[in-house]
């Protein structure tokens, strides 16, 4: 059976927006899982900290979410108004967003302990449903490539060959999650917060480059919001980053 996109069934004489309810599977199912894994492991944190660094979180996921949203095409979505504005956001400004609001709310209670790695596969997999979700949206969301001739190539809902990029962060993200969880079960020795570092450092490098398939609009420099974005967040981890490559090099040498 072909797969009509947008992708919106109707059942007991109403039309599902498959993307919204998909959306909020993804808050739902990250969070349990967030929950499963906090009891099944040592937590550091308190409680009561750990709690007030999660609203830091939301408070900072929803300020950038959307500032990123506004800034990929900033004419047109003031020309639609406020309403549009507070609707629009990107999980790209969410990650970032939310990091900046940890850390913040972590200088203010003096939490020293890091605290992303508990939450890291539980945001992956969060991310893969909502991504499916907008997948099924077709060209309703602004996760949609280029024109292309490419074998991957879909029609998303408006009668072109275009490539499906929810589609290919969908399966990056699922090698990325086997990968990071392979990780945490095979490195007992890895830093505390390295296993955050290494999913904002792969998710973010490979959103730069997918970004190049877009049909971007407004650009800076030559590069899209988004791009900038992930940028200085590569630019934020770049002792990470020196680390690693150090690593690599040193690993490398010795074979």
């Amino acid at each position: 059976m072909d797969l009509t996109l947008p992708f919106e069934p109707i059942l007991f004489g109403i039309k599902w927006n498959m993307h919204l309810i998909l959306e909020y599977l993804a808050f739902f199912i990250a969070f349990r899982y967030y929950v499963f894994s906090r009891k099944r492991s040592t937590d550091a944190i308190s409680s009561n900290n750990r709690l007030t660094i999660i609203i830091g979180a939301i408070f900072g996921a929803l300020l950038l979410s959307r500032l990123v949203a506004f800034l990929e095409e900033p004419l047109v979505h003031y020309q639609q108004g406020w309403m549009v504005l507070m609707n629009n956001k990107t999980i790209m400004g969410g990650l970032f967003g939310g990091l900046l609001g940890v850390e913040l709310v972590k200088r203010i209670i003096g939490e020293k302990q890091s605290s992303g790695d508990l939450f890291t596969l539980p945001i992956v997999l969060g991310i893969i449903i909502g991504r499916i979700g907008c997948f099924l949206a077709g060209t309703k969301e602004f996760t949609y490539g280029k024109e292309t001739s490419f074998f991957m190539g879909m029609d998303l809902g408006d009668g072109l060959s275009r490539h499906p990029i929810a589609l290919y962060e969908v399966l990056f993200l699922i090698v990325l999650f086997v990968f990071l969880k392979r990780v945490k079960t095979k490195a007992q020795a890895l830093e505390s917060g390295m296993l955050f570092k290494i999913f904002m450092i792969l998710y973010f490098s490979f959103r730069f480059f997918i970004e190049f398939l877009k049909p971007n609009t407004f650009f800076v420099l030559g590069l899209s919001s988004i791009q900038i974005l992930c940028l200085i967040c590569l630019l934020y981890y770049y002792k990470t980053i020196r680390q690693g490559i150090a690593y690599a090099y040193q690993r490398l040498h010795l074979l």
